[in-house]
């Protein structure tokens, strides 16, 4: 099966106070994810904002990658062709059991 998608993502900043603010929108057409990152300046660094607005966009980008991969790893599961469920060998919390 050939076929040809276009994605859009838009990428929206927003700078306040040292504190830069990114939203990254995944739309596919049917679907639409947002990730979301932020970059603070400390105040003893030099205010370059480009360098505030890479950081924030790349970590809102890293966000909506992430979510995008949970997504796609639900619907495999969904299909019988996800990975296979790992058994956990420790106990969530407290001490181990043992057999009486």
């Amino acid at each position: 099966m050939d076929r040809t998608l276009e994605w859009k993502v838009g990428l929206v900043l927003t700078e306040e106070s040292g504190t830069t603010r990114a939203r990254a929108v995944l739309d596919t057409g049917t679907t639409e994810l947002t990730g979301h990152g932020t970059a603070h300046c400390n105040p003893q660094d030099l205010d370059i904002p480009e360098i505030g607005d890479e950081l924030a966009a790349g970590r809102a980008l890293r966000d909506l990658s992430g979510r995008l991969m949970r997504v796609a790893d639900r619907e495999l599961e969904a299909v019988g062709a996800g990975p296979p469920k790992r058994q956990r060998t420790t106990p969530v919390f407290g001490w181990p059991a043992e057999p009486c």
